[in-house]
């Protein structure tokens, strides 16, 4: 862009508020001044007063040039977020950026974020804090760290920080799904599903307080840990049901997404071999039913190759699965000590035959998952560099 007079053209700050008074009126005051500053013809500052019942309306009665959007009941901050887009898109908005209104942002980063949405106004714009500095308190850093690796296994996304909320958003694109929460997972389900449609991520290095005298954090770390890690379960089950099976069956053409995803030249002949043997040790290990749940995100984790893995896990298909489970009986049975027998009538089953028969099998087939994906890493490991130099 040429000069500053045009940096905050179709771009809204929302600002969401709970009870902050004590730190609400700078926050709205260094706002202001950034944006004269930097020559902004019209500033946009929306305030969404979500049900505050200390003195937050006095404040925002003082307040000059901002739109007050007032809750009448606290409904949390995803639904805070939800009225203001809406209110910047009716004023003709493309874009917004969020900032919090305990101190801990500094409005000074407004014009990085805006920058980088002129540049791309059609992205996301994450505010990446520096997650190393020592005053960064340590919930904080396990937190982004936590909801790092689920967007990465929800989307296939690399981000060093998807809790922030200083933030840009595609307005248009944001309002034009559904969102099931309205407190703090309202962010993490937002940027999924963004991630989803093909929405580009940008991140632009930010600072942050935690020392802010009057900072008064809402966040309620058991409470709002459990509701956040209950919507990424949810998120997960969806990008496995729906999100990567398109994305690698359909996008492109299944047959050539397969093809892509498994010769990648990127990834080292070992890497798929493990890749292979993990996913055979995963199709027999004894947690039936919930395999792939557990271990797609472990693919991740170790950065396998997730079209060679689903597809060695699938040694369990129906067909398989009687094979499976009575060759695991059978292996089970050299490794116990117990006399374990199969029931021919209910007037033999009894809690210790169960109790003998379970144990048998469970002993057996992590036995033969473990044997199997020793096996399919030595087999595939030698196919692999034969294909890789062919």
């Amino acid at each position: 862009m040429s000069g500053n007079a045009d940096l905050f053209a179709g771009i809204c700050v929302v600002v969401p508020t709970f009870n902050n008074a004590r730190t609400l009126e700078d926050v709205l005051e260094r706002v202001e001044h950034v944006l004269r500053s930097e020559g902004t013809a019209a500033p946009c500052v929306i305030v969404v007063d979500d049900g505050s019942t200390d003195d937050t309306s006095r404040i925002l009665g003082k307040v000059k040039n901002i739109h007050v959007l007032r809750v009448p009941v606290n409904r949390g901050k995803g639904n805070a977020l939800r009225r203001g887009f809406d209110a910047a898109l009716k004023l003709g908005f493309r874009n917004a950026i969020t900032i919090d209104s305990d101190g801990q942002h500094d409005p000074a980063d407004l014009p990085a974020l805006a920058r980088a949405i002129q540049d791309d106004p059609d992205a996301m714009i994450m505010g990446a804090r520096d997650m190393d500095k020592l005053e960064v308190p340590g919930r904080s850093s396990f937190g982004n760290r936590f909801s790092n690796f689920w967007f990465k296994v929800e989307t296939g996304i690399t981000l060093p920080d998807t809790q922030t909320g200083y933030r840009g958003w595609p307005l248009k694109a944001v309002r034009s799904f559904r969102t099931t929460s309205d407190r703090f997972g309202f962010e993490v389900e937002s940027i999924v599903k963004l991630a989803w449609r093909g929405t580009r991520f940008h991140s632009v290095p930010v600072t942050v307080r935690y020392d802010y005298p009057e900072r008064v954090s809402h966040f309620k770390p058991f409470l709002d840990f459990t509701r956040i890690s209950l919507l990424n379960t949810w998120l997960v089950i969806q990008a496995l049901l729906w999100y990567w099976p398109k994305k690698v069956f359909f996008e492109g053409g299944w047959r050539a997404g397969l093809r892509a995803e498994a010769v990648r030249p990127d990834e080292s002949s070992l890497r798929k071999a493990l890749s292979i043997g993990f996913g055979l040790f995963m199709g027999i290990v004894p947690i039936w039913g919930f395999q792939l749940l557990v271990g797609i995100p472990l693919a991740y984790l170790f950065r396998l190759n997730r079209v060679l893995f689903v597809a060695a896990a699938h040694i369990s298909i129906p067909p398989m699965i009687p094979v499976i489970l009575y060759a695991s009986y059978l292996t089970g049975a050299l490794f116990t000590a117990e006399d374990a027998y199969l029931p021919t009538s209910f007037n033999e089953l009894t809690l210790a035959s169960i109790h003998a028969n379970v144990v048998q099998y469970a002993i057996g087939a992590l036995v033969l998952a473990t044997a199997a994906g020793l096996a399919g890493l030595l087999v595939s490991w030698p196919l692999m560099r034969m294909l890789r130099r062919r």
